[in-house]
């Protein structure tokens, strides 16, 4: 078990899809106790394998808060087999040191992976959850995809990548999402009509 190097936006490699885990080795499970232990070590929520520098597809979640037990959570060659509603989620990212942006999500997802041991199990999270949020933000990051390719204001995010010293929005890698885009719209005019409705 070791503290690893977290791999900063702007390095390639988190650009490149991760490779299938065959069998959970003895490696495999270290490297998901170096994954759980970087993980708590930076305050993170969750940590995915390319975000050390090594391309399989596994991740680890723990969304327990200070007053709860700690409860992580090991993902191998998970696969999202459901997904529904939308929500907007302010999100960051131990790639991108302390910014963060508005991105779309789904609101619901059923997930299926593996665990250490190689068991299979199905997990849900509904309504938007930190979870649920959390699933779908480490399960990119296997694909290559970062939470900025699911940008809802472009501008307002490249303003705060230039804040914190990192590379520009690569605007290539923005997502169409036509699933999701009328409810976002619907969620950001709420938003707005809230606001008003403050102010008068």
């Amino acid at each position: 078990m070791s503290i690893r190097k977290v791999v900063k936006y702007g390095e390639p490699s988190l650009r490149e899809p991760s490779k299938e885990v065959h069998k959970v080795s003895q490696k495999i499970k270290v490297l998901v106790d170096d994954l759980l232990d970087t993980m708590y070590v930076q305050n993170g929520v969750g940590l995915a394998a390319p975000q050390i520098g090594e391309n399989y597809r596994v991740f680890v979640i723990d969304v327990s808060t200070d007053k709860e037990p700690l409860n992580p959570i090991v993902f191998i060659n998970p696969k999202i087999i459901k997904k529904s509603g939308a929500v907007i989620s302010h999100e960051g990212c131990l790639s991108f040191p302390e910014a963060f942006t508005d991105v779309k999500r789904y609101a619901n997802v059923m997930v299926k992976a593996m665990d250490r041991n190689g068991r299979s199990f199905v997990l849900e999270a509904k309504d938007g959850t930190l979870l649920a949020r959390c699933i779908q933000h480490e399960f990119d990051h296997l694909n290559g995809v970062l939470f900025i390719d699911h940008v809802i204001n472009r501008f307002e995010a490249e303003a705060e990548l230039e804040k914190h010293n990192l590379p520009p929005i690569q605007v290539d890698k923005i997502l169409d999402e036509p699933d999701l885009e009328p409810e976002i719209k619907k969620l950001l005019e709420e938003k707005v009509n809230q606001k008003d409705d403050k102010q008068d």
